[in-house]
């Protein structure tokens, strides 16, 4: 069993203003999705130009907060905001879905395509290899705050984290999930749209490639206490929400191919 190296999750501390490493790793997935999308952007291909990137990516980052809180509130606090809508707005007690802040991206991306006269397809292929860094980095957050850990082990990597009220050796999901829906993802995005690809098929890639992905790590993930497993006696909120995910992304896989190849087909 591995020692859990306890970070302090305040990185900074000026009196009664705390800065946490969560709040850090998103501004730093920030700045990485802005370097790629700045290099990316003098591309041939690319459906926009250097000076909109800074815009794109203060909508998307609207999106990302918006839509997480959203989605969050949603997916997994849907009694509770029955109860108190307010809670919505305490943004301070926690709580983020990703699902919720990929159709907030996915919202801000189409807005920003319709103020800008940009289609939307190409943009949105565009935003979707610029993710994963920034998933990476948030579930380095989850980390070192003690947050989502995963199900009870015997693996020689498992873990006691302090502020488990059990105490019991644990999987990190959190480092699985930044190995697979971060660096892994990263690096299938990266090679994949390095290369002119069929409209959607970009955007269909990371759909199959995080719904898969994240729907193997919820088998290492505890399940949120207050809903625990949901279907078939084994699957979990967050791989429900990934089955319409991964079967979108092979529509859109099919669609981009399949259109590509009968208009191959009529020359």
């Amino acid at each position: 069993m591995l020692t859990y190296p306890e970070i302090d999750p305040v990185a900074i501390a000026l009196g009664p203003v705390q800065i946490h490493w969560y709040g850090l790793t998103y501004l730093a997935g920030l700045a990485f999705a802005w370097g790629l999308a700045a290099r990316r952007s003098t591309r041939a291909d690319s459906p926009l130009g250097r000076q909109q990137v800074d815009d794109l990516l203060f909508y998307a980052a609207l999106g990302v907060v918006l839509g997480g809180r959203m989605g969050y509130a949603i997916f997994y606090g849907g009694e509770r905001l029955a109860e108190d809508p307010t809670w919505l707005l305490r943004v301070w007690e926690g709580g983020m879905s990703f699902h919720g802040g990929m159709l907030g991206v996915i919202a801000a991306t189409y807005w920003y395509a319709r103020s800008q006269k940009i289609p939307f397809a190409p943009l949105l292929d565009f935003v979707a290899p610029l993710a994963p860094l920034g998933l990476a980095l948030g579930r380095l957050g989850n980390f070192i705050g003690q947050e989502l850990w995963g199900r009870a082990a015997d693996v020689p990597w498992a873990m006691v984290f302090p502020r488990d009220p059990l105490q019991i050796a644990r999987h990190p999901s959190q480092l699985y999930q930044f190995a697979l829906e971060g660096l892994l993802l990263f690096a299938i995005l990266f090679w994949f749209s390095s290369r002119t690809r069929p409209t959607w098929a970009v955007s269909g890639a990371f759909a199959v490639g995080y719904g898969v992905l994240r729907f193997a790590a919820e088998f290492f993930r505890e399940p949120d206490a207050h809903l625990g497993i949901q279907a078939f006696g084994w699957m979990t909120r967050g791989q429900i929400l990934c089955v319409p995910m991964i079967l979108l992304g092979l529509y859109m896989l099919w669609y981009a191919y399949g259109r590509t190849g009968e208009h191959s087909s009529k020359h």
